[in-house]
């Protein structure tokens, strides 16, 4: 129900900005000039943050922090003698949950091989609607799986981290 009012309220004030913009008086044009080019700005900085957040994970952003967290699993490993049970069977459930991950982030990977190695219709020639589709489709699942596992792997810093803290309070 709220979205459907949010959607209402949206087009509502798109209608009003654009009928201002070429029906309006010089102030209500000047005023949809204004706001939409402080839109274009805005549709510019989220592009660039996603060229910038897509090149941090082809350069292995993720890679980088999961080979982290196995190295505090192994410094916790070598403490094993000071913890208890309990600790011990927490940092195993982190380390599964961090080769999950792992497997994940492969899966991915390989999902971005092939978007990037399909064929892009040559120039002239009109593209299967289709074709398009299924590879925005796709294009949008990878997204999805990359912030899912973007969350997941914040948990996870979390959830090492109050280990981590819980050991060195036992030591």
């Amino acid at each position: 129900m709220i979205r459907f009012i949010l959607k209402i309220g949206m087009m509502l004030v798109a209608g009003i900005l654009i009928y201002n913009f070429f029906f309006g008086t010089n102030e209500e044009k000047e005023q949809s000039r204004k706001i939409f080019g402080q839109l274009k700005d805005v549709v510019v900085s989220v592009s660039h943050l996603v060229k910038s957040e897509k090149q941090k994970y082809d350069a292995g952003k993720y890679d980088t922090a999961l080979e982290k967290l196995g190295g505090a699993y192994q410094a916790v490993r070598k403490q094993a003698q000071y913890l208890d049970a309990n600790l011990l069977k927490r940092l195993d459930e982190l380390e599964q949950r961090k080769a999950s991950l792992k497997a994940e982030l492969d899966s991915i990977e390989q999902g971005e091989r092939e978007l990037s190695a399909a064929p892009s219709p040559k120039k002239g020639i009109r593209a299967d609607p289709k074709a398009e589709k299924a590879k925005a489709d796709k294009e949008a699942d990878q997204q999805r799986r990359k912030e899912a596992l973007q969350r997941e792997l914040e948990q996870l810093f979390k959830d090492s981290e109050t280990l981590l803290q819980q050991a060195q309070e036992r030591k």
